[in-house]
């Protein structure tokens, strides 16, 4: 499907590469995220494949083989959220690992089966759950926290509608500038052009710095983040506690790639996760002091937040 179709208002194109709020070749996103009924391949993905078995264009990106004490980068194996991933067992500050169960990351939690939500619920303890997408994501799809009972609902936006960059005469320009892009059939450039502004526009500073917070305030059970397929906004809010937590940032970079193993293919193919637009967020944060001086300067997370956060979530 031409990579332009899916782009039929001035906020579809944000919705095309993060909500994925259109159908999809005729099919259903829900049938699409339930990977069609297939079963995991048997036999394990290669460099050409992913968990699923799909055939993979040389040009997606995969991470390395995985830290044996992580197996699947953390991949929980639930019925219907096949990107629900455990950072449990990553390497973090002083060669500690972080605990299990503790810190989650996700697609959109509405496609859960009900045994997926009771086992949220009852064995991760979970008691927060911040979700990334925008006003339209959510009334289309929203999270039933009617059946987590005991689990704080943080609305999180990171990328509105409203706000591509500083003024308005800005958003039109960049908007331009990338509908341009895709145009010309290069949805690599467009994402590359699109990804800092998760981090550095307004919108997203607020809703990072929100979820950050929220997860300094847990003091037990399990937090979650997501956005819609796990892979762009829950990526980079992964990055951001990974970094608090002292991971490498080859560590984490082989974390946000994973999502090509897992996320549908037919979600992702058009704009995978991919090493360059991870590049185009370090560069944009330059100016910042890179993820840790975003978070202790732009975010105000304090150096002894960030010890106390190690001390709950890091062990020997």
């Amino acid at each position: 499907m031409p990579f332009l179709s899916r782009v039929h208002r001035k906020t579809a194109a944000h919705d095309a590469l993060f909500s994925q709020s259109s159908i999809l070749a005729g099919v259903p996103r829900m049938a699409l995220w339930q990977n069609n009924g297939k079963k995991p391949h048997e036999k394990g993905h290669t460099m050409a494949q992913n968990y699923w078995g799909d055939e993979l264009p040389s040009r997606v990106d995969l991470p390395p083989a995985a830290d044996p004490a992580r197996p699947g980068y953390g991949r929980i194996d639930f019925d219907k959220l096949p990107n629900t991933r455990d950072l449990g067992g990553m390497v973090g500050a002083g060669g500690r690992r972080v605990k299990h169960g503790l810190l989650l990351r996700s697609g959109t939690l509405g496609f859960g089966s009900p045994t997926d939500i009771d086992r949220l619920r009852d064995d991760y303890d979970l008691r927060l759950v911040v979700d990334f997408r925008n006003l339209i994501e959510l009334s289309e799809l929203p999270d039933p926290m009617d059946l987590i009972a005991g689990a704080r609902y943080l609305h999180a936006e990171i990328f509105s509608d409203s706000q591509v960059g500083v003024t308005q005469e800005h958003e039109k320009t960049a908007f331009e500038y990338k509908l341009e892009a895709m145009a010309q059939g290069d949805p690599v450039e467009f994402m590359t052009l699109l990804y800092p502004h998760m981090l550095i526009d307004e919108t997203g500073i607020n809703g990072y710095r929100s979820f950050v917070r929220a997860v300094l305030d847990v003091e037990e059970g399990a937090a979650l983040w997501h956005c819609y397929v796990g892979r762009d906004r829950c990526g980079m809010g992964s990055a951001l506690i990974e970094t608090m937590l002292g991971v490498s940032r080859d560590d984490i970079l082989a974390d946000y790639l994973a999502t090509n193993l897992y996320a549908p293919i037919d979600l992702t193919l058009d704009s995978p996760a991919s090493i360059c637009y991870f590049e185009a967020i370090e560069r944009a944060l330059e100016p910042h002091g890179g993820f840790k001086g975003y978070l202790t300067g732009t975010l105000g997370i304090t150096e002894d937040e960030i010890a106390a956060f190690r001390e709950r979530c890091l062990e020997d």
